[in-house]
């Protein structure tokens, strides 16, 4: 039993001895894509593994964003219309294009009739701050109206491409299908269904080009008012604003409209009449005459008897 002991125990000695005595190994490298036990891994094997799972996220693709951006602009100048040629050069430019534009006669508060304009036009969206600029040098008072707007329209567009994306794939399986189809109704069939999806098509590439054309051009609307339609009333140096200014335009107005009443009953109304009424006057006479004429005389009362 004791030399069993003694046996066993010289045995693990000699293990641990032999434990102790091996050196430490170098780290070994593990084999990506073909590299030698032993290398450290490449920049190329450190990319794969960073794409694979590592501490760097994955590229996510950004998506464009696409916002419309429009403005609106109301300037009270000298001359509308010469104005309004000047913006449509500064549109061609700026290599944008005239939607519209007309120039009209309107009336004023006061009663004059005085000259407008109003212009529409687009313009590169990235030039758009210097269009505006350059609208508002046109005129030294400060202006009327001023309005600008954006509309992000990006998710719009992903969701048409999306669209677009699955109707074109259906499109080419109807595609396949009609090819292959060779019973007349199943034909007929397949392609109905595949002119609708292609109508369908067409109308969401339309819908993109328009997100397109408006978010690259922005479109500027302008309205050109005569420096008559803006100047404040003044009566012997009082200018009145506001509710005051709008009573006196009003009675203005009032007097005038019955000045103009009164000029026109006396130099059109009341010659009118006279020359109407002198033939109605002789016919009447006429015909007072006639019926006179025509009426039987009455026979003479005899006289009386004598008592």
């Amino acid at each position: 039993m004791v030399k069993k002991t003694l046996f066993i125990f010289f045995i693990l000695a000699f293990l641990l001895a032999a434990c102790a005595a091996r050196p430490a190994s170098a780290p070994v490298y593990e084999s990506v894509q073909g590299a030698r036990p032993g290398q450290a891994p490449s920049a190329a094997d450190e990319s794969v593994q960073t794409s694979t799972g590592g501490n760097y996220a994955s590229t996510v693709p950004e998506v464009k964003r696409m916002v419309l951006k429009n403005a609106s602009l109301t300037l009270a100048v000298d001359k509308p219309a010469d104005s309004l040629d000047r913006i449509t050069k500064m549109a061609d430019e700026m290599g944008g294009y005239v939607v519209s534009a007309r120039v009209f006669q309107t009336r004023i508060s006061s009663g004059a009739e005085v000259q407008q304009a109003s212009v529409s036009i687009r313009i590169p969206a990235e030039k758009l701050d210097e269009a505006l600029t350059r609208i508002k040098s046109e005129t030294t008072r400060p202006v009327v109206n001023e309005n600008i707007d954006s509309q992000d329209v990006t998710k719009d567009y992903t969701d048409l491409g999306s669209r677009l994306t699955n109707l074109q794939a259906a499109e080419k399986q109807l595609q396949n299908l009609m090819d292959q189809a060779t019973d007349t109704d199943k034909v007929l069939n397949v392609y109905n269904q595949l002119m609708q999806v292609r109508e369908q098509i067409e109308v969401i590439k339309g819908q993109m080009q328009y997100y397109e054309q408006s978010a690259a051009f922005s479109l500027v609307s302008v309205e050109l008012m005569a420096n008559e339609a803006v100047q404040p009333l003044s009566i012997g140096g009082w200018q009145p604003v506001g509710v005051a200014r709008n009573a006196v335009q009003a009675l203005i107005n009032a007097l005038k409209f019955f000045a103009n009443a009164g000029m026109w009953i006396v130099i059109f109304v009341i010659p009118v009449l006279v020359i109407l009424a002198i033939p109605l006057l002789v016919l009447f006479w006429i015909i007072r005459r006639l019926g006179r004429r025509g009426k039987p005389k009455a026979p003479p009362t005899p006289p009386p008897a004598q008592a």
